[in-house]
């Protein structure tokens, strides 16, 4: 296969499965008519037509290494979904990172309120968990309760909550990159790696070592995600990136790129990356669309 028709391929792939994710989450949030409108219309507002939707994408191509039904996995990946949106929705309110642009579009507050916003996460968040509760997801009921704690771990204070909260103490420190990866790991690595986690644990043909494998995967590319994010915030524009340039530099947060410069932040991704396709070595083709996300997550440019 040549690089082109890879690439083309990956690109029919990924458009399929992002209007799967995108007709699920249109089908689980509450309709707008619904009462209270205001709540459940900013639900959507926050969720809908926009992102790269990259964790529920790692969760389809960890499904289908575990011969996953894609339909559960719709489901888990728009359960993670969900979690993601509630946790942008709240670090830009003004006692977080105060930031007024999210997707190319105003953010949940500045559209609505604060106090809307804030409900608005915790109604998301409350919805993920009532999906995994809802839908069958796993052939046992011991593994989608094992999916349960996974989310909700990977969302807590060991996990995304953990990472704001290192984060936000983080502010005019300097940090090595063993620090920032201990928060990244945290704050942004931990939701990667549920995404990958849970579409595998919609299938049952993984044994512990290859999924052990998987999560180690998830967990350099998680990192990697990060290491690009913070080059893109160095030096992309606003219009490119669809939320505020620069502004990690202006609001004096420790990155990749305070703490290595630019250039070595780029090898340091590529580093991750290398070492992402490496896990992924004793899966053969199964992992074409692993190894294809990775490519995407670290050659992105936006």
């Amino acid at each position: 296969m040549t690089a082109t028709t890879t690439t083309v391929d990956f690109s029919a792939w990924s458009h399929a499965h992002l209007e799967r994710v995108e007709a699920t989450l249109q089908r689980v949030l509450p309709a707008p008519e619904i009462a209270p409108r205001r709540l459940h219309q900013a639900m959507r507002y926050a969720v809908l037509g926009g992102g790269k939707r990259v964790r529920p994408l790692l969760a389809f191509a960890a499904g289908e290494l575990a011969g996953a039904d894609a339909g559960r996995v719709a489901i888990a990946g728009a359960a993670v979904e969900l979690i993601h949106a509630y946790s942008l929705t709240h670090d830009d309110l003004p006692c977080m990172d105060d930031d007024v642009l999210r997707r190319g579009k105003p953010t949940c507050h500045v559209e609505y309120d604060d106090a809307t916003a804030l409900l608005v996460g915790d109604a998301l968040q409350s919805l993920a968990f009532q999906l995994l509760g809802e839908y069958r997801l796993a052939d046992d009921m011991k593994t989608q309760l094992e999916m349960v704690k996974l989310l909700a771990a990977a969302a807590g204070s060991r996990g995304m909550a953990g990472g704001q909260a290192i984060d936000l103490e983080s502010v005019g420190k300097s940090l090595t990159v063993p620090e920032l990866e201990f928060m990244h790991i945290h704050k942004t690595g931990a939701l990667i790696r549920a995404s990958a986690l849970l579409g595998a644990r919609c299938g049952n043909g993984l044994g512990e070592k290859e999924y052990s494998q998987l999560d180690l995967f998830a967990k350099l590319i998680g990192l990697a995600f990060q290491v690009v994010d913070d080059t893109l915030d160095a030096d992309s524009s606003t219009a490119t990136l669809g939320k505020t340039a620069g502004k990690d530099a202006k609001d004096s947060k420790p990155t990749y790129v305070s703490a290595i410069g630019i250039a070595r932040a780029r090898e340091l991704a590529q580093d991750m990356r290398q070492h992402a396709l490496d896990a992924l070595a004793g899966f053969g083709e199964r992992a074409l669309r692993l190894r294809q996300l990775a490519d995407f997550i670290v050659l992105r440019k936006f």
